[in-house]
C-alpha cells in the first residue's frame, strides 16, 4: 500500500489511459479524456490531470490540438533526436513490449568512415558488425546495423546480443557514452527491407547515421538504422 501511494497520481493516471489505449478500447484517432474528465473521473486537481496529459503525449500515445483536445496516436512511437536513448528503453517508456532478432554477426578488420555534417569519421578494426531488426509488440520497428569497437568492446560478439547494447555497454565494460553525432534522412522501404519488415508494399523510413563517443574523440560505435516512417516520429527540440 505505501508503495501505491509512493506513486504520483498523475502517473497512475497516465497508465490508466496508455493501457485503454493499447487494450483498443482508445483507438487511434479518438480523443482520451479531457484535462475536465480526468479531474472528475479520478478527483485530482488540473494540475495533476495536466500533467497526466502531458505524460501521455510526451511518451508519444496521443497528440494534443490546440482548442480541441488530446487524441490518440496513430500507432507511432515517439523517438527523441536530441537524448541518447537505446531501442530497449524507448520501447519502455512507451509501453511497448520490446524483442530483437539478431541476423548476423561478424568481426572485420578493416577501417570502416562514415561523413556527417561534412565531417569524415573512422572506426579502426577490428570491430564486431551486428546486423538486428528490432520489435516492439511482435511489430518490425527498425532495422539496424552496428559496428563496434573490440578495443573498448573486446569479444562482444560472445555477449547476449538480443537485449540492449547500451546496457552491455555499461555493465559488461564499465562505458558511458559521451555524445552521438546523427544525421537523419527519408528513404522508401523497397525489396529485401520489405522482407524484413515483414511488409507487401513500398512505404516511407527514416535512416539514421550516427557516430557514438565514449570518450573525447574516442569512436565506440558506428550505426546505419532505418526506422519505419508510419511507426515512428522523431521530435527535435531547439532554443535560440
Amino acid at each position: 500500500m505505501s508503495r501505491q501511494r509512493s506513486i504520483p497520481k498523475y502517473f497512475r493516471i497516465s497508465r490508466d489511459i496508455i493501457a485503454q489505449i493499447q487494450s483498443g478500447d482508445l483507438g487511434p484517432g479518438q480523443q482520451i479524456p479531457s484535462e475536465n474528465e480526468i479531474i472528475d473521473q479520478y478527483g485530482v486537481s488540473n494540475t495533476t490531470a495536466r500533467k497526466a496529459l502531458h505524460e501521455i503525449e510526451r511518451l508519444g500515445w496521443a497528440t494534443r490540438v490546440k482548442g480541441k483536445g488530446t487524441y490518440v496516436q496513430e500507432n507511432r512511437v515517439h523517438r527523441s533526436a536530441t537524448r541518447i536513448l537505446g531501442f530497449t528503453r524507448n520501447m519502455l517508456e512507451a509501453g511497448r513490449n520490446p524483442s530483437t532478432k539478431l541476423l548476423q554477426v561478424r568481426v572485420v578488420h578493416a577501417d570502416q568512415s562514415l561523413t556527417i555534417n561534412r565531417r569524415k569519421y573512422t572506426l579502426h578494426g577490428p570491430y564486431c558488425e551486428i546486423q538486428r531488426v528490432r520489435y516492439a509488440d511482435g511489430i518490425p520497428m527498425m532495422q539496424e546495423v552496428r559496428c563496434i569497437s573490440e578495443q573498448f568492446c573486446p569479444q562482444i560478439q560472445e555477449k547476449n546480443l538480443e537485449g540492449s547494447l547500451y546496457e552491455i555497454y555499461k555493465n559488461e565494460y564499465g562505458i558511458q557514452l559521451l555524445e552521438i553525432n546523427q544525421k537523419l534522412s527519408s528513404v522508401v522501404l523497397e525489396g529485401e527491407e520489405l522482407r524484413l519488415f515483414e511488409l507487401e508494399k513500398h512505404i516511407p523510413a527514416f535512416r539514421v547515421e550516427g557516430v557514438t563517443f565514449c570518450g573525447k574523440e574516442l569512436i565506440l560505435e558506428m550505426e546505419n538504422s532505418v526506422y519505419r516512417g508510419d511507426m515512428y516520429y522523431f521530435q527535435v527540440k531547439a532554443t535560440p
